[in-house]
């Protein structure tokens, strides 16, 4: 077992997820960034408690999160497990379709990078802010969990087009490069001119798409109760200190929750969102995402999903009428002159399951280059091939040994020997054939000397979605992880120096019996921070703070806070921080 498996034993972790789950390294955090984290969580606690969803204070401790440090992982899913519910580390964006996935096995997937210190209001990349200390609370609410597992079972078989694919890559290296540090405003620009390109080339809203607007609309951007006096459960908007307080105001309309309206409406990670969408409770958004799913090529099948999965390009199942799961990167279908889907083939591996279960013997391996076969019915037989009895079968020459010609209503033919006759569930799903050749007009389909035909049995294909059908046999996913990392900071002296300011502020705080040496080291830390980080509010407010709980001489406080308050005037995007920081000070 390895490191990461044993620190997350509490829960199952899929095969097919494994490959995006990393380890949260808890000592790359610096002081800063525990600073970062103990000013929202402070401003989010004190503000959120009265205008968050019920379940959010209790569901923090529940979850295992502290306000004053950053959480760790192991404990998380500790906590959660009591629930049902695990925590995982992985590296940032991963795939929409996976980060459902994970949630349809009840597991929380947590990006752990934090935001840097000059992105404290927002970021568009996910970090443990949001993830954790956003999603992690509300599921304590136990039909908000449910809304979250069913969406994540229907969610991890919606099926994505290549431009989404192209898409994710492009919002996942923005993201990187807007919290690099390192970055300049050229890669910058660069990036984001790039997700236009990419964004401008979508000309279809594909079924995953539709999901993720929803997901956007509910569990990142949601409000719930009455619209006029409505309540945050939204993890974007409960892991941001701006957006979680200009939410509630006039400026951002709030639009009564459909799931028409959630699915039309896209949305700009970028950019706070100028609506929301209000629901009645949490039963009406598992009624939506229910309804959904109606909507899609898993709960339709026929042609139009078969045309979805080609197009995506991706691994998909696709499940005859027999019960028979097809799954593998659909490659090219032969259509009949209504337009109808009549055979199938997939291209590379591929793996052939009935009841999510793979049948033995017919494994990524065995049909390592593909997989093809009719879909339809028998030439002059209403009756399904997959209801025929054993008295049918051997009338049409369908036994063991014999060699006989089927010939489908569409026109395939199929000559052969047969080898095998599967059936599952008192219906007839496989048949094999040696010395084999199957035709489709002047079109040859197989032959012979390529072995053994497999050939499926169903009149129709009655659902096609995303993945494989047993993800563990197959052991992959829709999608795999990304080759674009996240980046570590490189820091300066100067940096790695205003770190170690921290780290020592953070100490007095903690540390008891440093009341004496406060006066003096917090003297010199002031000190420094004028000589060398001007500039620096965040640290400043954390020695106020010390400053005002150990009852310093007010003309002292007045001082400091006057500077504070003064990098605050100066910059106005740190205005607010600032004030709201001070606030909270002044009204402990």
């Amino acid at each position: 077992m390895s490191h990461i498996e044993s620190d997350f034993s509490l829960v199952n972790i899929p095969v097919h997820l494994k490959q995006f789950v990393v380890d949260q390294d808890y000592d790359k955090y610096t002081p800063i960034d525990q600073a970062v984290w103990r000013y929202v969580m402070r401003q989010n606690y004190h503000f959120l408690g009265k205008r968050a969803h019920t379940a959010y204070l209790d569901g923090l401790q529940a979850s295992g999160i502290s306000i004053e440090k950053i959480p760790n992982i192991r404990e998380m899913n500790r906590c959660l497990s009591e629930i049902g519910w695990g925590a995982v580390s992985i590296d940032g964006f991963i795939p929409a379709v996976s980060f459902f996935d994970f949630q349809a096995h009840q597991i929380l997937p947590i990006a752990c990078d934090i935001r840097t210190y000059d992105h404290v209001a927002y970021t568009p990349a996910p970090d443990i802010i949001h993830e954790a200390a956003g999603h992690a609370p509300i599921i304590k609410d136990e039909k908000y969990r449910d809304y979250l597992k069913i969406f994540g079972e229907i969610g991890s078989k919606a099926i994505s087009s290549r431009a989404d694919y192209e898409l994710y890559e492009s919002i996942r290296y923005l993201s990187i490069v807007k919290e690099d540090i390192n970055a300049t405003e050229e890669q910058v620009l660069a990036a984001e001119e790039d997700l236009a390109r990419k964004t401008a080339a979508v000309t279809e809203v594909s079924e995953a798409t539709q999901l993720s607007r929803l997901y956007w609309w509910t569990v990142e951007y949601g409000l719930i109760g009455d619209a006029d006096q409505p309540q945050i459960y939204g993890a974007g908007l409960l892991s941001s200190v701006g957006e979680s307080m200009s939410c509630l105001t006039d400026g951002v309309k709030k639009i009564p929750f459909s799931l028409d309206a959630c699915i039309e409406t896209d949305f700009d990670i970028t950019k706070p969102q100028p609506q929301l969408f209000v629901c009645r409770d949490f039963d009406q958004l598992i009624e939506a995402v229910l309804e959904m799913k109606e909507r899609m090529a898993v709960h339709l099948g026929g042609t139009e999903s078969l045309h979805k999965a080609i197009n995506s390009g991706q691994i998909t199942t696709s499940v005859y009428s027999s019960g028979l799961q097809v799954s593998g990167t659909l490659h090219h279908l032969i259509l009949d002159d209504q337009g109808e889907a009549i055979y199938i083939a997939t291209g590379g591996p591929t793996a052939l399951a009935f009841g999510d279960i793979e049948l033995v013997g017919h494994d990524k391996s065995y049909h390592s280059h593909g997989f093809s076969s009719p879909i339809g019915k028998i030439k002059g037989n209403e009756k399904p091939l997959e209801d025929w009895t054993d008295a049918e079968l051997e009338a049409y020459d369908l036994v063991v040994g014999k060699k006989t010609v089927v010939c489908f209503a569409s026109g395939v033919e199929v000559v052969g020997r047969v080898s095998y006759i599967d059936r599952m569930q008192d219906k007839v799903v496989l048949i094999g054939f040696d010395e084999c050749s199957v035709r489709y007009q002047e079109r040859m389909l197989f032959q012979a000397e390529w072995g053994t035909y497999d050939m499926a049995v169903g009149a129709e294909i009655v659902s096609v979605y995303a993945g494989a059908a047993d993800r563990e046999k197959f052991q992959s996913g829709t999608h795999q992880p990304s080759e674009t990392q996240t980046r570590r900071p490189i820091y300066t002296d100067v940096q790695k120096r205003q770190q170690q300011l921290y780290q020592i502020v953070r100490n007095l705080r903690i540390e008891e019996g440093a009341e004496e040496e406060l006066p003096e080291s917090l003297q010199a830390i002031r000190q420094e921070l004028d000589a060398s980080y001007p500039n620096d509010w965040l640290l400043r407010l954390e020695i106020l703070e010390i400053m005002m709980d150990h009852h310093f001489p007010e003309a002292d406080c007045q001082r400091l806070h006057a500077q504070i308050k003064e990098i605050g005037d100066a910059d106005h995007e740190l205005a607010v921080l600032i004030a709201n920081g001070l606030s909270l000070l002044e009204n402990k």
